[in-house]
């Protein structure tokens, strides 16, 4: 004869609730935690260095990945432990790339390196708000020089001189905020 057995749960139904609460909270700390701090993590712009591509209280999800397994481009956007203050975070453009030579013009940027010894001038169609400037500087093998697009409001290279590579979080690779300007790889140029 077929026995049916009744198992009743001697757990009362707030208990289980707290378990499975726990449970949840416990598996996204699991997943959460590592994905910020070594994956992505959220960064809110703060400031007009960047005008007119990022504005202040946009906000992005950067990528801290790509860079430990490929080396930054001139024309993508950084956010990086400012030099000066490693606990501040800047957003910035790459300008020069490792062992290059800067010279800066008024706003005409030259770069000179292994391949163009005679140096190229930089076309930079993002920025917008130009400023007259005089430097020439020499990168070292682990250096970026980086510059807002904004020139006449930024602090940057040009005034507290490149930015090492461990320095380097990552780059955004998604804008969220404003809704109506959501993108992939907000801000990238590159130089084709």
């Amino acid at each position: 004869m077929n026995e049916e057995k009744n198992i009743t749960s001697t757990e009362k139904p707030l208990e289980s609730f707290w378990k499975e609460i726990l449970k949840f909270a416990l598996i996204a700390v699991i997943i959460i935690v590592p994905f910020r701090l070594y994956i992505a993590q959220p960064f809110i712009v703060s400031g007009a260095s960047m005008d007119p591509t990022f504005e202040t209280g946009q906000y992005l999800i950067v990528d801290q990945l790509t860079y430990h397994f490929e080396t930054p481009q001139r024309g993508s956007v950084l956010i990086f432990k400012y030099p000066k203050d490693p606990s501040k975070y800047y957003i910035k453009r790459i300008i020069g790339l490792p062992g290059e030579t800067l010279e800066i013009n008024g706003e005409i940027v030259t770069i000179k390196n292994t391949d163009n010894p005679d140096g190229f001038v930089l076309s930079e169609p993002y920025v917008v708000y130009k400023k007259q400037n005089n430097t020439n500087v020499t990168l070292r093998d682990d250096e970026y020089f980086v510059m807002g697009d904004n020139r006449i409001g930024s602090s940057d290279s040009r005034y507290w001189g490149p930015v090492a590579k461990n320095f380097i979080i990552g780059r955004p690779v998604l804008r969220l905020l404003p809704v109506t300007l959501v993108s992939l790889f907000p801000g990238d140029y590159s130089e084709k």
